[in-house]
């Protein structure tokens, strides 16, 4: 084996055969296949109320007061229900509405339903 090898085998040895360049492979336009397309924008929403279901269960509380408008006189009993678990709040929202047309209000019972 000869000790001498010419740069061009040494080229060879190190790197391969030279190669053909690779041939130029055409990738075809993707937008050309796309029809023309109209882009409408979606409807406005139409405003609609939420509808309460019927099979949920909403915690109710009773509130039975004593109202009048003298002192020591007649009173009538007063009913209000509310839509909340907190009996200290609906006691509370209860006397703060019949104060609106009663002066004289006592609290006679609280009841969940």
């Amino acid at each position: 084996m000869t000790a001498e090898l010419t740069e061009e085998e040494m080229r060879r040895a190190l790197f391969g055969a030279e190669q053909a360049p690779a041939p130029q492979v055409q990738i075809p336009d993707p937008m050309a296949h796309i029809p023309d397309v109209v882009i409408v924008p979606p409807a406005p929403a139409v405003a609609t109320r939420k509808k309460k279901s019927s099979g949920a269960f909403t915690p109710r509380v009773r509130v039975t007061l004593q109202v009048g408008n003298e002192l020591e006189g007649a009173t009538q009993p007063y009913v209000h229900e509310v839509d909340t678990l907190s009996m200290l709040q609906a006691e509370q929202e209860a006397v703060k509405v019949a104060r609106k047309k009663y002066r004289y209000v006592e609290v006679e019972s609280v009841t969940l339903m």
